[in-house]
């Protein structure tokens, strides 16, 4: 038994028990059936440790390096499927892990700066994905479509486990790096100065992320990876006051986005991937709008200046 079928049986009480309160005919089906249950599993374990990082990111100014990692992880799945792989995440994790150690090494080395590394990578690895698929013959199927988008119908007990996986180690090197990467974030040089290993924590923290990053493709696919990497963290941004409680608003806007929009999706049959993207971005335009009229009604002259 594996570590995502354990946490099933763990969490699958508690589902069960909630499932009568949830509203609509199809989505408390997501609380009660098994196959069901592994999609909300994994989407509740992404959506938390994709807040964590994201959080993490954003102080760090590396909100566009999950897009990009995301679409060299679609030139992994595409590898993989062409090959009659039965597990492609496992080619994505190969090729978004190499990917985010050449980035982070040209950027320390001040080769290219970050964003044009990522730019490079992601244009790179889509187009060698699509080229593979089209010369295979294969083409754009539902399965690839799935991996754009988002599928969580295609989590089985083995991508369950990867996922748990991913989500779990992902987890406890955040927690063992938080202290370093806040240091780094903050001054690289006064950290450098005090003996951290800055280049390490940074090329860590980019494994992590591009082992988040494929553990996101089948909830919201390669093409929407922000959706739950990068939106719920700006909109905490907006409304927190110090780094704690960016991670808690954080967490709270991304489950309120996963939640929705699975309910959204199951009811109205659309893709869930999109669906959990769509809310997340409303949520984000929501409460900007608010804080823009909030500070001009109640603080007019911070607009002034």
């Amino acid at each position: 038994m594996g570590i995502g079928s354990t946490l099933l049986d763990l969490t699958s009480p508690v589902l069960e028990a909630i499932a009568p309160f949830m509203p609509g005919e199809i989505f408390p089906y997501f609380f009660s059936m098994d196959m069901l249950q592994r999609a909300m599993l994994a989407a509740i374990m992404v959506t938390i440790v994709a807040g964590v990082l994201g959080t993490f990111l954003l102080i760090q100014n590396l909100a566009l390096i999950g897009d990009g990692l995301a679409h060299v992880s679609f030139g992994g799945v595409a590898v993989g499927i062409v090959l009659g792989a039965t597990s492609p995440l496992w080619y994505a994790l190969v090729f978004s892990v190499v990917a985010a150690i050449l980035i982070h090494e040209m950027q320390s080395r001040e080769m290219l700066t970050g964003d044009a590394s990522i730019a490079i990578f992601l244009t790179g690895m889509l187009a060698l994905g699509l080229v593979i698929l089209r010369v295979s013959g294969g083409g754009i199927t539902s399965d690839i479509h799935s991996y754009l988008f988002g599928n969580l119908l295609l989590i089985d007990e083995g991508s369950l486990d990867f996922i748990s996986l991913i989500c779990v180690s992902a987890l406890l090197v955040l927690v063992f790096l938080r202290n370093g990467l806040l240091a780094t974030a903050i001054d690289p040089i006064s950290a450098r100065v005090q003996g951290l290993p800055v280049r390490n924590i940074g090329l860590l923290f980019s494994i992590t992320t591009a082992a988040v990053v494929v553990s996101m493709v089948q909830v919201v696919g390669t093409l929407l990876v922000t959706a739950l990497l990068v939106t719920p963290a700006a909109t905490a941004k907006l409304v927190g006051t110090s780094f704690k409680s960016c991670l808690l608003w954080t967490q709270l806007f991304g489950l309120l986005s996963v939640l929705i929009g699975l309910y959204f999706s199951a009811e109205m049959d659309t893709g869930s991937g999109s669906m959990i993207a769509l809310v997340a971005a409303l949520i984000f335009a929501t409460v900007a709008v608010g804080q823009i009229v909030f500070r001009a009604v109640f603080h007019p002259d911070d607009n002034a200046s």
